[in-house]
């Protein structure tokens, strides 16, 4: 059953891309307000007694639909088959070969910062964020077949959110849209994310459900990429990625490694710093338990949970 609903996937992918690549804006963020409207008046109409009984009949039917079409477009695909049985998997993350990783990513991000550009801050600016994205397209194609055998799309279906004021709020760098294939990514986001979210993004529509996975299909997207912009993103987010995983059990050994950044990856670590900072808040707190709730439901570890990318990124190097 889950390999029948592997091939559908590919189907309707392929179909609502034809369908909705061409449009410049995200449909799918159109789904989403239209439901929300009506979901909103049917709970005001729940105080009216009149209509009490028929507005809660509307919005049962309503979020049956909406749950049976996700899960026949996307909710099964979390029961494929796990990346990590594909590689020599190991029991769990090796700390010491992390720190080894972390080691080799430092040098690897120093090098490549030099050939990115910089604002008028010394931040890292992305130049050509189409270019970026046909690069996605083209990287997906060269996914070792003994990880990926899903089918590339051709179609370039990346778009901003509409959603972009309120996700800079809740923590939430992009989305997959189950109901469109589009994939989605907020624009207010500091450069150095964007790279890497819209390549985590893409790795969605390959059909990779799982959160961890579709980092570690992003990552082998970017860190192969000869697009400097594209490759610096990942291999910044695979250190730090490194990082919080050391850091519970050698704090010591992160405080070195960040002493060791590049005056330009100093500034960018702190550009991003300062607009989390400047977006915390009740949202960002209600969002990230709503989404730490959502992935355990969907046999997943949870929204803070680094171990699987790690496992996943260690694996594959031994490999």
């Amino acid at each position: 059953m889950i390999s029948f609903f592997e091939r559908f996937f590919e189907f309707q992918k392929e179909l609502h891309q034809v369908l909705f690549s061409w449009v410049p804006f995200s449909v799918g963020d159109l789904i989403y307000i239209v439901l929300g409207a009506f979901l909103l008046y049917c709970f005001i109409t729940l105080f009216k007694k009149q209509q009490r009984s028929d507005s809660m009949r509307k919005i049962l039917i309503v979020m049956n639909i909406f749950y049976f079409i996700y899960q026949i477009f996307w909710g099964m695909l979390y029961f494929q088959v796990p990346i990590i049985k594909k590689l020599s998997s190991q029991n769990e993350p090796d700390i010491e070969k992390a720190k080894k990783l972390a080691l080799v990513y430092l040098e690897k991000c120093k090098a490549t910062r030099q050939y990115t550009q910089e604002d008028s801050n010394g931040v890292f600016i992305i130049t050509n964020l189409t270019s970026i994205q046909k690069e996605i397209l083209n990287q997906q194609t060269k996914l070792p077949s003994y990880i990926s055998d899903k089918k590339a799309p051709e179609i370039l279906d990346i778009k901003p959110s509409l959603f972009k004021n309120v996700m800079s709020f809740t923590g939430i760098l992009g989305y997959y849209n189950p109901f469109t294939a589009e994939a989605q990514y907020n624009t207010e986001l500091p450069h150095t994310l964007i790279p890497f979210t819209t390549a985590h993004e893409s790795s969605h529509q390959l059909g990779f459900a799982r959160e961890q996975e579709a980092n570690f299909i992003g990552y082998l997207i970017g860190i192969h990429s000869g697009n400097p912009e594209l490759r610096y993103s990942t291999e910044f987010f695979t250190l730090k990625s490194l990082l919080r995983f050391i850091v519970e059990k050698d704090p010591e050994f992160v405080k070195n490694i960040l002493r060791q950044y590049s005056p330009a990856m100093k500034r960018d670590r702190a550009y991003e710093k300062s607009f989390i900072f400047q977006h915390q808040g009740w949202l960002d707190e209600f969002f990230g338990f709503t989404n730490n709730l959502f992935l355990k439901s969907n046999q997943q570890e949870g929204s803070v949970t680094y171990s699987y990318f790690i496992d996943l990124l260690l694996s594959y190097e031994k490999t």
